[in-house]
């Protein structure tokens, strides 16, 4: 094939593309319409049995375009999750008297390019029209930042699924007077980056946040020579290396970074395992309210009474009355040795009867209880 045929084929896949992202781009108008009606006559948001119908229709129209139907039978669960994505927040701000703001103040850990911005630019940035992301170098000075008011929210990470759960979140969740009003949900892709294209048998010093680090362990054991260091924060860890051009020394951070500052990456998917997610949680000075439409989880604290068995007839009280728990996470009870924090994520929304029964006799059973909030699931894979 010569050169001028291939140029050919790829301007024509580059226009088929332009026109993919045209379509879609014309859905998403079609769904702002949708959701207006539905604001004003309090429908559901999902229709389980049009999706399953919608899906069929996809699978069958798949082979007359030459297409494997589970290939677009995703694709088209994406679309789909993602139109869910987009009401609930509607849906939500709405509920909360902020569809009109359109301008929102958040916190994070970090700097320009840290997971922590992208997760927050992801999570707000098709809600407002501005959106200001202030970062701040330790997690504690973000949380205050809300608390203070000098922000509307914080974003803060709280598990990752390759270095598990992170201590300095739920220790804040508890400490602060604080609510979760939602989550996201961002693929980590960590990437070695250098000034210049550099061997990466020529580096000596790697830089980057201690959780970074855990993840991308055994990337980082297979550089013997390389002498690996903790940093504020990955983007910070990159905008060093910019500073510092030193083409012995890179950073382990985001590919967002790297265009943000100009490095060079050397390697991408670092991590120990390819399926590398982190969810963030996003914290206010007020609580959430929540359509009894929309797919919630509730988040809570709970310390047990100091008797045998008390762990299990609070957990079993949940499961006696049909609530599923996500998540359970123990953390040492500040100020009393020897005693444990419980940190829950179960199925539903606190609003919810059945749910706020269940929660009121927990904190019978409970020597302590603090509900962080009942907040829309996030929707979607990525």
């Amino acid at each position: 094939m010569s050169e001028e045929s291939l140029d050919h084929i790829r301007n024509l896949i580059d226009q088929l593309d332009e026109t993919i992202v045209k379509a879609l781009g014309e859905r998403q108008h079609i769904i702002q319409k949708v959701i207006s009606g539905k604001l004003e006559r309090a429908d559901e948001i999902r229709d389980p049995e049009r999706e399953e119908q919608l899906l069929a229709k996809i699978r069958q129209k798949a082979p007359e375009a030459g297409l494997d139907p589970y290939f677009l039978e995703q694709l088209f669960r994406e679309i789909i999750q993602n139109s869910v994505r987009y009401q609930t927040h509607i849906l939500v701000d709405h509920q909360n008297e902020k569809l009109h703001e359109e301008t929102i103040r958040i916190s994070y850990q970090g700097t320009d390019g840290a997971f922590s911005h992208q997760a927050a630019m992801r999570h707000f940035k098709h809600r407002y029209s501005k959106v200001e992301c202030i970062g701040y170098t330790r997690f504690e000075e973000a949380a205050d930042a809300v608390e203070r008011g000098e922000v509307d929210v914080s974003i803060l990470p709280i598990e990752n699924t390759t270095a598990g759960s992170i201590n300095d979140t739920y220790d804040l969740l508890n400490e602060k007077n604080l609510f979760i009003t939602g989550e996201e949900v961002l693929h980590i892709n960590h990437c070695l980056m250098a000034p210049e294209e550099v061997q990466i048998s020529n580096i000596r010093r790697i830089i980057s946040h201690p959780q970074a680090i855990a993840q991308c362990s055994r990337f980082l054991t297979s550089l013997p020579r390389c002498q690996v260091e903790t940093y504020f924060d990955t983007a910070m860890a990159a905008r060093k290396v910019r500073d510092d051009a030193d083409l012995s020394q890179a950073a382990i951070a985001s590919s967002y970074a790297a265009e943000i500052y100009g490095l060079h990456i050397l390697k991408s998917n670092l991590a120990n395992q390819s399926e590398n997610f982190t969810r963030f949680v996003i914290v206010d000075r007020e609580p959430l309210t929540c359509d009894p439409q929309i797919n919630c989880k509730t988040s809570l604290i709970f310390a047990t009474v100091d008797e045998k068995g008390a762990l299990l007839n609070c957990l079993n009280l949940l499961g006696d009355n049909g609530i599923n728990m996500t998540k359970l996470e123990s953390r040492p009870r500040m100020g009393h040795p020897w005693q444990s924090l419980f940190y829950l994520d179960i199925e539903g929304n606190q609003n919810d009867q059945r749910i706020s029964d269940t929660l009121k006799k927990l904190e019978k059973k409970s020597q302590y209880l603090k509900i962080l909030g009942s907040y829309p699931v996030r929707e979607g894979r990525w």
